[in-house]
């Protein structure tokens, strides 16, 4: 649907436009102040000790979690969903964009300290090819009771979670899940200051603004996750 096709914002002069925007911009801040009491209510958090020894499969075979950190304190894991049995055309576009997003941050967590980790919800061995075909370089490690996943030593239900070591103990100081990851999802993110925003359909919008009821289309083409393409060379 192109912008002739479905309504638009009004027009107003230049003067009017900048107090309107000057109008948003101070919740704006706000919303940004909230978020830093947010974070600094989130460093405040108990911790509860897990498991770290719980092993994991990755590409070295066994590896614990107290092993996951390196040479860091911190460790920083998302979960990836898995498909078994099915190609690499039909494993989720959703988690595809978020890992594909979070590749380019790992350097950076580094060098903050923070080691970080995929934790795939399937067997190793089926979805290593697929790691290799997108060009990750995060290591990936197998979670392969994906609906069960908290009932393994170590492992929180939630699908970003953040670890502390004290030596040789394992504690988890912080996990989300739903909404919550989508500080891994950059394109929602900058879709969100976009006049029509993610065109989603629970989205508060003016009326006649475009909704589409596939939330996932702009992530998939031709039946395949989006990022694929380039991997594909087209």
């Amino acid at each position: 649907m192109t912008a002739g096709q479905h309504a638009r914002p009004p027009v107003v002069d230049r003067e009017t436009w900048l107090r309107e925007v000057e109008t948003l911009r101070a919740r704006e801040k706000a919303h940004t102040r909230e978020g830093d009491a947010i974070a600094a209510a989130r460093r405040r958090l108990p911790m509860t000790e897990v498991d770290g020894s719980t092993t994991l499969t990755g590409a070295e075979g066994p590896t614990s979690i107290l092993d996951m950190f390196g040479e860091h304190d911190q460790l920083l894991t998302i979960k990836h969903m898995w498909h078994e049995g099915r190609g690499f055309e039909s494993q989720c576009p959703v988690c595809t964009m978020t890992t594909t997003n979070v590749e380019t941050a790992v350097t950076y967590l580094d060098a903050r300290g923070v080691a970080f980790a995929i934790w795939c919800q399937g067997p190793y061995d089926e979805f290593a090819p697929f790691r290799e075909f997108m060009g990750y370089q995060a290591p990936w490690y197998a979670v392969e009771e994906p609906e069960h996943a908290a009932a393994v030593p170590g492992i929180s239900d939630g699908w970003i979670n953040a670890y502390l070591r004290v030596g040789d103990r394992v504690f988890l100081t912080y996990s989300t899940q739903d909404r919550g990851t989508e500080v891994t999802m950059t394109p929602y993110r900058l879709l969100d200051l976009t006049v029509f925003g993610r065109q989603e359909p629970w989205e508060d919008s003016p009326e006649g603004w475009p909704k589409n009821p596939n939330p996932f289309e702009f992530i998939v083409r031709d039946g395949r996750p989006l990022a694929q393409w380039a991997r594909l060379g087209r």
